[in-house]
């Protein structure tokens, strides 16, 4: 039997990057002793405050979303000074996703990743705070 717990840490101020590292171990279970790359033992990851999370360096300017809907000529480019304001959600979801394993574990690990925007609606109760150095 797996015991999993609730972590909730807030974006407010945080690099994405660092951010998205903490939470992608979690969601595989690192910090576990009966952690194995092949077991799906990680916890539960609420992320609040999506909207407020920076990106350092030139990144807002020059790092792009791609997306491609398998047409000809269907590619589609956001840059992520758009993407932290029309979908930051989004943006911090394909940040943790970039860093977990690519395998079949992967999309059953991010269905235990809740992301939003500003507050996570009556969240806080049942969750740990996790506080991530800037």
């Amino acid at each position: 039997m797996v015991t999993r717990n609730f972590y909730l840490i807030d974006g407010n101020e945080k690099v994405l990057g660092r951010l998205a590292t903490f939470a992608a171990g979690l969601l595989q279970g690192k910090g576990k002793a009966e952690y194995a790359p092949h077991k799906d033992i990680g916890d539960f990851i609420i992320v609040k405050n999506a909207s407020k999370i920076r990106l350092t360096g030139k990144k807002l300017d020059q790092k792009i979303d791609f997306r491609h809907s398998g047409y000809p000529r269907g590619d589609k480019y956001m840059l992520y000074k758009d993407l932290i304001v029309d979908n930051p959600e989004k943006m911090v979801r394909l940040a943790i996703s970039g860093m977990l394993p690519k395998n079949r574990l992967r999309a059953v690990m991010l269905r235990r990743l809740k992301v939003f925007k500003n507050d996570a609606p009556q969240m806080e109760a049942k969750c740990q705070k996790i506080e991530i150095k800037k």
